[in-house]
């Protein structure tokens, strides 16, 4: 329901880690669809994860795991992975460190698709997508700051007139929905029996986030994260430059 927009955590360090993992997405779907115009519509089985080929060849389908995380099905889906990825990955990186997010961010997409395939072992169709990777990353915002600000845009037209195109929401409230909303829909798709018919890996999404939630505080042993700003209530909290980058505020 809430789509993040943007947060209001500064990072310490510049997060180049984050940033060449968004361009090499968009440049690994830019290839697919070069490959898909040049008549390679095959190129999701080749290099999409198949529940299926993993448990009758792990070892010819292991790389597929990870050049899964790489593709998407479209530009809506590439695009909200993305946003998502620009808004909490940043923080992230600038928390555990550098080389540490590269590691945190690939076991999170792992973690991923193991899940999906626990669930649905017998699966045929590939899956793609960084959902599961993003969603660790999330999972580790939430962690380390959950009473952080994020910016979503209104799902409720009414309630423009009120508060604007735009609410503050602590982030918890955002990852803890973001959870819910695809543990239910897994959960339904099993009731339908309709989990190994297609459509959106939820079960991916639930693991990748349980790992990062876990896992993050591992990545952080040795290091110090942001201070974030304080939250009153549904007020997001007042906010100056001076403090945003007041080394004070820092603490292991």
């Amino acid at each position: 329901m809430f789509l993040p927009i943007r947060d209001r955590l500064p990072t310490r360090t510049f997060p180049f880690i984050n940033y060449l993992l968004i361009i090499s997405n968009v440049l690994f779907f830019l290839w697919q669809e070069a490959l898909a115009e040049a008549g390679y519509q095959s190129v999701g089985n080749v290099l999409g994860f198949v529940p299926y080929q993993f448990t009758h060849d792990p070892v010819t389908s292991a790389p597929t795991i990870l050049t899964s995380m790489f593709m998407h099905a479209g530009w809506g889906h590439l695009g909200g992975n993305m946003l998502a990825l620009w808004i909490f990955g940043d923080n992230v990186e600038d928390a555990v460190g550098h080389f540490r997010y590269v590691a945190f961010y690939l076991l999170g997409g792992i973690a991923a698709a193991i899940t999906q395939m626990a669930i649905d072992p017998g699966s045929r169709i590939p899956m793609v997508g960084a959902s599961g990777a993003i969603a660790a990353v999330m999972a580790g915002y939430l962690s380390l700051y959950p009473k952080s600000p994020i910016t979503v845009l209104n799902p409720f037209l009414p309630l423009w007139f009120f508060f604007g195109l735009f609410l503050e929401l602590p982030a918890w409230v955002i990852a803890i929905e973001f959870f819910l909303l695809n543990l239910w829909s897994g959960m339904t798709s099993l009731a339908s029996a309709q989990h190994g018919m297609g459509g959106v890996a939820f079960f991916a999404h639930v693991g990748g986030f349980i790992a990062g939630f876990v896992i993050v505080r591992f990545f952080m042993i040795g290091r110090s994260r942001r201070e974030p700003e304080r939250w009153s209530g549904w007020r997001p909290p007042a906010r100056s430059r001076a403090d945003s980058w007041d080394d004070s505020r820092y603490y292991r």
